[in-house]
């Protein structure tokens, strides 16, 4: 009864289901691109894999293109395309850069030319042109990242304070046509919220930016005060928008892998949204209350949860979630959590995510390594080293939320 080997084979057919090859090809479908130039602008963690399946579809249609993801995201040359890796989760000098050329290539264009803006997560930092100085918006967004703000309200903030964001890349681009293709990496899928819409219209307001800033006691130069009144705009008439993939479609795989290996699949949410802590101690009481169960159970959960980061140690999301799962699973037989980045990359680390099962406390308690202490700290990726329990998938391509299982193989 390998556990971490039904683990492996769930992640693995689950991420590849949410790949956007297919997802591009349907989303571009019928679509007629013979008017004029057709520039391409990828931005995010999948924008290089979305680049390539477009240029597979369109061959040479494409006029001139630029592709802007994470660093060690791009796999290669792509015709016409331009690529540059950044900074991620917060932008560097490279994000501005490769933005202010995006720019530079959808200035200038006619009505009868066509934007294709193939948008996926991570490109708020990915995709970028302050309007403050950087390393202002560096620390922000730190500040931003490690308050526990979840994504929505960090994008909130984000967008007032950018050239691009909210709508505005759109502005720069008319009178030309953009076609937008979204892969979704955000609960719901509020395209205003997806790489902070650079061509979506904004649905939040400036009190909600204000509510959010206060209700996390952010400290903010007065240059950002005067730019968070300032609304982005609220209309756009040269967009078409297309959503494709999101978390909802990672369960369902899961679903499906789970079936094949001989769990009976319980779909808890798709969109799951707590502290990671939280996440882990609530699969880890499902797995307490069934622990005695004849049948293979599997309860799945899709979404993303956030960190209230207070100590400098290393990991991300999905580890801390499967750390502090390891807790409440201690000495249960045949029980295994795990939870995985879809994009291959869980915070500042090279791993996707986490695994843990019955023995993980026991390994780390005979290295003396106490969990809670390691929790403390921040410090999931050495905890989950230290005992064999890191996820490496590499970057996968795609972008569509985090998936979190819990497995439970049966007596029988």
């Amino acid at each position: 009864m390998n556990l971490r080997n039904d683990a492996q084979l769930i992640i693995e057919a689950a991420i590849t289901s949410a790949l956007p090859d297919n997802a591009v090809k349907k989303a571009l479908e019928g679509e007629n691109f013979s008017n004029g130039k057709l520039l391409l602008v990828a931005i995010g963690k999948a924008a290089w894999t979305m680049a390539e399946a477009a240029c597979n579809i369109l061959k040479n249609q494409i006029d001139d293109g630029i592709v802007i993801t994470k660093y060690d995201h791009a796999k290669g040359e792509l015709p016409h395309m331009h690529i540059y890796e950044a900074g991620h989760p917060v932008p560097d000098t490279n994000s501005i850069l490769a933005t202010e050329q995006a720019i530079r290539l959808v200035t200038g264009l006619s009505s009868n030319d066509t934007v294709l803006l193939l948008i996926s997560g991570g490109g708020s930092a990915l995709f970028e042109k302050p309007l403050i100085p950087l390393e202002m918006l560096e620390d922000l967004t730190k500040q931003l990242l490690a308050s526990g703000a979840n994504i929505v309200e960090i994008n909130t903030i984000r967008k007032r304070l950018s050239a691009v964001k909210g709508g505005k890349f759109a502005k720069l681009c008319e009178p030309a046509r953009v076609f937008s293709v979204v892969l979704s990496d955000i609960i719901g899928d509020p395209l205003d919220m997806i790489a902070s819409g650079p061509a979506y219209p904004d649905t939040s307001t400036c009190d909600q930016a204000r509510e959010i800033l206060t209700k996390y006691g952010l400290k903010l130069p007065k240059e950002i005060e005067k730019l968070i009144d300032i609304e982005p705009p609220h209309h756009l008439t040269n967009v078409t928008t297309k959503i494709t993939g999101s978390v909802t479609q990672l369960c369902e795989a899961a679903k499906t892998k789970c079936i094949e290996l001989g769990y009976e699949p319980i779909v808890l949410t798709s969109s799951l949204s707590c502290e990671a802590r939280e996440a882990g101690s609530f699969l880890s009481s499902i797995a307490k209350y069934y622990s005695n169960t004849n049948k293979s159970l599997a309860f799945i959960a899709g979404g993303e949860t956030v960190v209230h980061v207070k100590g400098n140690g290393l990991g991300g999301r999905n580890q801390e979630l499967a750390l502090a799962s390891a807790i409440g699973i201690a000495d249960l037989k045949n029980v295994a959590i795990f939870s995985v980045g879809s994009d291959g990359t869980d915070g500042p680390t090279d791993a996707a995510g986490g695994y843990v099962d019955s023995n993980t406390q026991n390994v780390l308690e005979s290295k003396g390594i106490n969990i809670y202490r390691v929790l403390e700290n921040n410090d999931a990726y050495h905890g989950l080293l230290a005992c064999d329990g890191l996820i490496k998938t590499g970057p996968t391509g795609t972008n569509v939320n985090d998936l979190s299982v819990l497995l439970i193989k049966g007596k029988l």
